[in-house]
């Protein structure tokens, strides 16, 4: 097995490093897409002795697809710029270019919030499909990207876990929030979905919050597992709102034009 890493990156100084870092022992090539970074994350990546490319950003399948074409291995290992292999998953890795390997692979990844690693909400464990075959796939959505292949693969799950250092704040994770939220509900929206205030807006945010709290024991992560559950519903309340701005926008433009 070659082994290609692939990453796409935009203002990831404060993470790109240890990323490369936990790669290089196991891959064959790096992969860097960058989005014209402004801080520090190209003079990081050159520094390890790594190139990159750079366009523009459109979105995240369109980005993994151009950066997976630049990749000579025939598996992609796909991963963020703010992910780290453990040592458990690099020797799981090495085992796994040792002998003959499946058509895709699932790592269990683990987020550290604000320093704490969570191990419930329902966020562990998340397996998450990242080592793949070159030929015969490719990413699809704008959003929440999916790995799409050209016929039915044998998935197998790797042993050790993979490091997400997605919310070094409570602040970040708000704006993600309000992003994704946003995000989200443009794309419901183009596709037809439809909410209504009673679900989606009232009654929807509370039973989230009790899921990810109570039945998914959130409360088992103390402080941090309630600061997730809230803003999780907050997420749900958030793309309903969202969702009925773009609906209003689109009422008023067709009015307009009529």
């Amino acid at each position: 097995m070659n082994l290609s890493a692939v990453i796409i990156t935009f203002n990831e100084e404060k993470n790109i490093g240890r990323c490369i870092d936990s790669l290089l022992p196991v891959v064959d090539e790096i992969i860097i897409l960058d989005s014209y970074s402004k801080d520090k994350t190209l003079e990081i990546i050159t520094g390890k002795g790594l190139t990159y490319h750079q366009r523009e950003w459109t979105d995240y399948s369109d980005a993994k697809n151009f950066a997976n074409a630049k990749a000579t291995g025939d598996y992609i290992l796909s991963i963020d710029a703010d992910e780290e292999l453990s040592p458990a998953l690099q020797q799981s890795i090495r085992q796994l270019k040792a002998r003959n390997p499946a058509n895709a692979y699932m790592v269990n990844r683990i987020t550290n919030y604000c320093g704490q690693w969570i191990r419930h909400c329902g966020w562990y464990p998340e397996y998450k499909l990242r080592i793949f075959k070159r030929e015969g796939t490719h990413w699809k959505g704008a959003v929440h990207e999916d790995l799409v292949f050209a016929s039915e693969p044998e998935i197998e799950k790797l042993q050790g876990d993979l490091y997400h250092y997605s919310y070094p704040t409570v602040d970040s994770h708000v704006k993600k929030v309000m992003q994704y939220a946003r995000l989200t509900a443009e794309n419901r929206y183009k596709k037809g979905k439809r909410y209504n205030l009673l679900w989606h807006g009232i009654f929807k945010p509370w039973v989230i919050f009790f899921k990810k709290y109570i039945l998914q024991l959130g409360i088992l992560d103390g402080y941090y597992g309630f600061v997730i559950s809230v803003l999780t519903s907050f997420f749900h309340f958030l793309r309903y709102i969202n969702y009925r701005t773009f609906q209003q926008e689109d009422r008023a433009c067709k009015k307009n034009i009529v």
